[in-house]
């Protein structure tokens, strides 16, 4: 008996992206889903566990090539890195030309891109999928963003489409397609971004935007709690009217769940017995090393990545350093509508320029490597299943689908007016936030960002300048075109190169 997809790892993530591809392929065709791990008794839990999936247990590679109908996919779900390449190899000695293997891991693109090269000598195709939703979203349904051929993408099209996430236009005007409730005019959430690593490039973007829009939400709560004394409790039901407009999203909906919660074993709020040191697993910093490789500035990001480092920098936090913030006791009594109405224009604020960055970066890689990458269909499919859902998203999909050739977001009329509504809350809340010493390093750079793109004259004369005194790496001038040269330790007279 055969099977029409294998997956190779049956941890969380792989079990449940399985679980969901039997359950579609089941009800779509009556096809059947092999599965393999290492640890073969592994493997053979899961299927133990939920018989109705009715997987095949291969017992090694061989076992699940001969599994498997041709041309055979295979899905690998493994950690990045070692894992993954031994995954690879694995396969590549049981394959045959025109069979795909996907890696549906977090890898790095490079290292999807390397690997593309290495397997298409063998004549296998070797597709890098991004995959955004975490263990639920494997399960019911994932955004996913897929790189590879378009011959690849034909062949797995009909494999991912049906298992991803659907999003439902914001028209109101969808319409039940059937008795499970779906819409007749539901989105699936997954596109083919473009050739080798695009997919797992646009997923680490996916995966940069996060850093920032979590960071963001953090700040706000710290300026909440800070300095209008809220409780966490109260916090939540500030997010949760929050969730009702244009801040609407996935993350703004869980923060107000995790505010809400009480530790079982203290009675205390839960989010003040959680250690304050958060963890990271690399993506984010992937995203801000290749902003700079792409000449793009991801600074929100960047912060927001810096933040996790700091949170978990024991040797500086417990020093014993005494550094004091200057005394702001005032008698003068805090409006506290205002000051909620401000922190959240300067989250809104914050979050599209966070996205603003992103998408910049989506561009400069797409045109670095000669992607195909549609930015209005990279919003649509984070619509839903992934992390960073977002009513937001679809403002930012109608900007790209009413100008495709859209320089930037900023030149879109929306995000303008936007940006001009809420910068001065947001130049409030950083100004309120400096002077009372809690730290904000997301919103301050976003403010920072905004005001480096808005400013007719940078202070980067100034620094082009010192760079040609010292080194001799010239400058342009803003009166004619060339490249010059002062002969600074000489007459001072100016060259042209």
């Amino acid at each position: 008996m055969t099977a029409e997809v294998g997956v190779i790892g049956t941890g969380v993530m792989g079990s449940n992206l399985a679980r969901n591809l039997a359950r579609n392929l089941a009800d779509r065709s009556g096809a059947r889903v092999a599965i393999y791990d290492r640890d073969v008794d592994r493997a053979h839990g899961v299927a133990a566990e939920h018989p109705e999936a009715d997987f095949l247990v291969a017992s090694s590679p061989a076992d699940l090539a001969d599994r498997l109908s041709g041309p055979r996919v295979a899905i690998l779900m493994v950690n990045a890195g070692k894992a993954t390449d031994s995954a690879i190899n694995d396969l590549v000695q049981v394959f045959e030309p025109g069979d795909i293997i996907v890696d549906g891991g977090n890898s790095l693109f490079t290292d999807t891109m390397t690997r593309g090269e290495i397997v298409a000598e063998s004549g296998i195709e070797f597709v890098g999928v991004g995959i955004s939703g975490g263990e639920v979203g494997a399960l019911e349904g994932p955004s996913m963003m897929v790189g590879g051929t378009e011959s690849a993408w034909s062949r797995l099209r009909p494999i991912l489409e049906p298992i991803a996430a659907r999003a439902e236009p914001d028209d109101g005007n969808a319409e039940p397609a059937d008795g499970r409730g779906e819409r007749a005019n539901q989105l699936e959430c997954i596109a083919h971004v473009g050739a080798d690593g695009a997919g797992h490039f646009v997923k680490m973007i996916h995966n940069g935007i996060e850093y920032a829009d979590m960071q963001l939400i953090a700040e706000a709560f710290a300026l909440l709690r800070t300095r209008l004394g809220l409780t966490p409790c109260q916090i939540a039901e500030v997010f949760r009217e929050w969730n009702r407009g244009e801040l609407e999203s996935y993350l703004i909906e869980i923060t107000a769940e995790v505010l809400d919660h009480t530790d079982e074993a203290t009675g205390q709020p839960f989010v003040d017995i959680v250690a304050d040191s958060a963890g990271a697993k690399g993506t984010g910093g992937w995203t801000v090393k290749t902003g700079l490789d792409l000449g793009v500035p991801v600074a929100t990001i960047a912060e927001a990545v810096a933040a996790r480092s700091l949170s978990s920098a024991s040797v500086l936090r417990s020093s014993g350093t005494t550094l004091d913030c200057p005394s702001t006791a005032t008698s003068a009594p805090v409006d506290r509508d205002k000051v909620i109405e401000n922190v959240r224009q300067a989250l809104f604020t914050g979050k599209i320029l966070a996205y603003v960055q992103g998408f910049h970066e989506i561009a400069a890689g797409a045109q670095e490597y000669g992607w195909d990458t549609e930015l209005g269909e990279v919003a649509r499919i984070w619509r839903a299943g992934c992390i960073i859902r977002a009513r937001f998203l679809d403002r930012i999909t109608e900007a790209y689908e009413a100008d495709p050739a859209l320089s930037s977001l900023l030149a879109d009329p929306y995000f303008q007016d936007s940006l001009n509504a809420g910068q001065q809350a947001l130049r409030d809340t950083v100004a309120d936030a400096a002077v009372h010493g809690v730290p904000i390093p997301a919103l301050a750079s976003a403010l920072a960002y905004f005001d480096g793109i808005r400013t007719s004259r940078a202070s980067a004369a100034l620094v082009q300048g010192q760079r040609d005194f010292f080194g001799s790496h010239t400058y342009g001038r803003t009166d004619r075109d060339g490249s010059f040269h002062t002969l600074w330790s000489g007459d001072r007279s100016e060259v042209t190169l």
